[in-house]
């Protein structure tokens, strides 16, 4: 049964979290709270974080597993958190939106070149930040399903 990469469940609007750990962690839940991803998959998360940052700029990270972690993915699949508040990812970095990505195969660099595509834009990207509703962040990412 093939799965929306992207659905309103696996959007999460103004959280709030301490730091890094916890918004990856979040965003990693939602894969696997869907079904898109075993748990063994948000420690990949994190050893891909602990690797490179997966701040991408803009108030954007985008975190995901190493390539090894292919194996815990059921379905591919996106996960949105708003972060309104901000977190830290290192260096005076701040991340107000994470964009976890699973992907199927090679899946995933599909779903990375769309969602570059639409955070690119600043606009676009103050406008998923400032979301009332999930619909409006679903419009703007609608590429990528």
């Amino acid at each position: 049964m093939s799965m929306p990469i992207l659905q309103k469940e696996n959007i999460v609007l103004r959280a709030r979290v301490e730091n890094k750990t916890e918004a990856i962690r979040l965003a990693g839940q939602i894969l696997v709270h869907h079904g898109y991803v075993e748990d063994a998959y948000i420690d990949k998360m994190f050893e891909r974080e602990a690797l490179t940052s997966t701040y991408m700029g803009n108030f954007v990270a985008i975190p995901h597993g190493t390539e090894d972690a292919k194996q815990f993915v059921k379905h591919s699949g996106i996960s949105i958190v708003q972060i309104p508040d901000g977190v830290d990812f290192g260096d005076g970095n701040i991340a107000k939106l994470l964009i976890g990505i699973a992907g199927k195969n090679n899946e995933h660099l599909d779903i990375l070149s769309k969602i570059a595509i639409v955070c690119s834009e600043m606009e676009n990207v103050e406008t998923m930040i400032k979301a009332a509703t999930e619909e409006e962040i679903l419009r703007l990412l609608n590429e990528v399903n």
